[in-house]
């Protein structure tokens, strides 16, 4: 059930296909975009559900990727940029470079006209 994601009435629906970016990464550049956000919030954006999202921020904050601190009754994460990412593929590459791209892609998208949401491709 962690791979799903939630359809309009809330029932998850698995999704089909593969992906270039993981689920780790697109929750991780989620809380770089805001550090407050509920595990309810992320789950919407990263259209997971909220129990993935659970257990991918116990997954990051068990190898030192995340942390947290709470405040009253929310967390406020805390990243550590430096970490550097688990694949032998991406040897040296850290976790700063990774949201670089992510979160200003988010940052794009946001500011493009609708018909012009890819700019690689137009």
């Amino acid at each position: 059930m962690d791979g799903l994601t939630e359809s309009n009435n809330g029932v998850p629906e698995a999704h089909s296909g593969w992906t270039f970016v993981t689920n780790h990464a697109r929750v991780l550049a989620a809380i770089a975009d805001n550090h407050h956000a509920r595990i309810r919030d992320i789950a919407a954006h990263c259209r997971l559900t909220e129990r993935a999202v659970q257990k991918i921020i116990s997954d990051l904050e068990r190898d030192g990727y995340l942390s947290h601190t709470r405040e009253g009754r929310s967390n406020t994460y805390r990243i550590d940029p430096s970490k550097v990412l688990r694949h032998p593929a991406e040897a040296g590459l850290t976790v700063a470079s990774l949201l670089s791209l992510l979160v200003q892609d988010e940052q794009d998208r946001s500011t493009l006209p609708e018909g012009r949401r890819h700019p690689s491709t137009a």
